[in-house]
């Protein structure tokens, strides 16, 4: 797969290290108190707090995570889940017992726990998480990944066209798919569904079959498929109670998922069936992680958080087509450009008869069906 043996190189040489025989709150000796190194001054846990955090206390940070609405009882598991992360920080990086990784991680972690929602981040703070998450994974894992943090190209809007008449239900896509952007292997977890219907009696989804296991192309059946259609009107950002999923101006629709906290609502509110959720933490063996990311696109994601198709956001803005374009092997999807007016898609919208799914929702998916 192209791209993964271009590790990310981090600069170490720009952090500054901690000297042996002192700990991060200037203690030189005996740890951070006369008989528990555990223990901490009021001066010198906000000493510490400033060390962690002190530039990340703007309104896109420290601010944010805890100036939202919220009711009383969300208000404070919220609270005591940040200050048990940052006690934990705090005590790793004063205690002179823990290694120099675990301090580092333990830095890592509080920093990230008070960062900004991602659309409201400046290139320069989007490049620090990325660095931060890149830099996390070397400590647990001992191995490198390459993130991305590309943001839309200007002119550029993606669209999608699915030729009906070509495709054979083979699925390649769907597994294209799940080695592409690091979906739960446990859980089966897939972003695109594979609908199969029968001949002459229209687009019935409640009677098609998703999970077939015979041979294809079946006789008398046809196949249709479905993922996240990338709408200009989306009802899945409209109802997120904390703006963790938003269009962006090439026309994806994101997920933050740091700042995802799980309700659903997008899932109940998306008329395509296009969002999954996580109820367990995801797992990849490590020899199949797929190590070149986007952030908002394939990283690792955590337990209880949602997620669905991006376009392959990782590889749409490189230039290349999402993974299940190219592993179509009948070529009934269509990817590119919808600007463009020399594109291949803007040619099937103009020269074959079109339709999109539910188009009196006003949605506007950017997701055309077709047939020859």
């Amino acid at each position: 797969m192209s791209g993964i043996g271009k590790y990310f190189k981090l600069n170490m040489n720009s952090a500054t290290k901690q000297t042996s025989g002192s700990c991060s709150c200037g203690n030189s000796s005996g740890g951070c108190g006369s008989n528990n190194q555990d223990q901490m001054s009021d001066k010198d846990f906000d000493a510490a707090v400033d060390a962690a955090i002190g530039d990340e206390r703007t309104k896109d940070g420290f601010e944010q995570v805890f100036d939202v609405k919220m009711d009383r009882r969300t208000a404070f598991r919220k609270l005591t889940a940040s200050l048990v992360i940052g006690a934990g920080a705090v005590s790793s990086s004063c205690s002179l017992t823990t290694g120099e990784n675990s301090k580092e991680k333990a830095q890592i972690d509080w920093e990230e726990q008070f960062k900004g929602n991602y659309k409201l981040m400046t290139d320069e703070e989007k490049k620090g998480t990325v660095d931060r998450l890149v830099r996390s994974y070397q400590l647990r894992k001992g191995e490198n990944i390459k993130m991305s943090s590309t943001n839309a190209v200007k002119d550029v809007l993606f669209g999608y066209a699915f030729n009906i008449s070509k495709c054979q239900g083979y699925m390649d896509c769907v597994n294209a798919c799940v080695k592409e952007n690091n979906q739960d292997r446990n859980s089966e977890m897939q972003y695109i569904r594979i609908h199969e219907m029968k001949d002459g009696e229209g687009l019935k989804f409640n009677e098609a079959d998703d999970n077939y296991y015979h041979e294809v192309p079946a006789e008398g059946h046809f196949y249709m498929g479905t993922q996240c259609f990338h709408c200009d009107n989306p009802p899945c950002v409209d109802v997120c109670p904390v703006q963790a999923t938003w269009r962006e101006e090439d026309g994806l629709v994101v997920i933050d998922y740091d700042w995802c906290v799980g309700c659903r609502y997008c899932m109940a509110a998306c008329p395509y069936d296009g969002r999954r959720f996580n109820w367990s933490t995801p797992e990849v063996p490590e020899e199949e992680i797929n190590k070149n990311q986007h952030y908002l696109g394939n990283r690792m994601r955590k337990k209880g958080v949602m997620e669905k198709c991006t376009f392959c956001v990782q590889r749409s803005r490189s230039g290349k087509d999402p993974a299940c374009v190219e592993a179509c092997p009948t070529g009934a999807r269509i990817f590119g450009n919808l600007l463009d007016p020399k594109s291949t898609i803007r040619w099937v919208l103009e020269n074959k008869k079109v339709f999109r799914l539910k188009e009196d929702l006003g949605t506007e998916p950017k997701f055309w069906y077709f047939m020859d």
